[in-house]
């Protein structure tokens, strides 16, 4: 069969825009990061950065305190960011905070 210029052309581009739209299926199932401005997350005093957490507010707080360092952090401490058994599949920052922090 021979192909033409016409059809060699049209495949590449069926080709293309299927590994695009592949690419962009993917990359949309990854995982979704923790919002502080989240319902779930303000419930519970979430913050991105231990070292602004607003000690008035939240006297459980204590230096040292970290997402990454929390028993229900679900990812290594080298990690950025990881799983929470709290928020379920969301990622918190490993340099984050909340109330339900836990060591034990």
């Amino acid at each position: 069969m021979k192909t033409s210029r016409r059809h060699f052309l049209l495949l590449s581009a069926g080709v293309g825009s299927s590994l695009a739209w592949s690419r962009m299926a993917l990359a949309a199932g990854g995982p979704t990061m923790l919002s502080p401005g989240d319902p779930q997350a303000q419930a519970v005093g979430y913050t991105e950065d231990a070292s602004k957490v607003d000690k008035a507010k939240f006297p459980n707080f204590a230096a040292g305190q970290s997402c990454a360092n929390c028993s229900l952090f679900q990812g290594k401490a080298s990690d950025a960011y990881g799983g929470c058994t709290l928020f379920g599949d969301k990622q918190v920052a490993a340099r984050g905070w909340c109330s339900a922090y836990s060591n034990m």
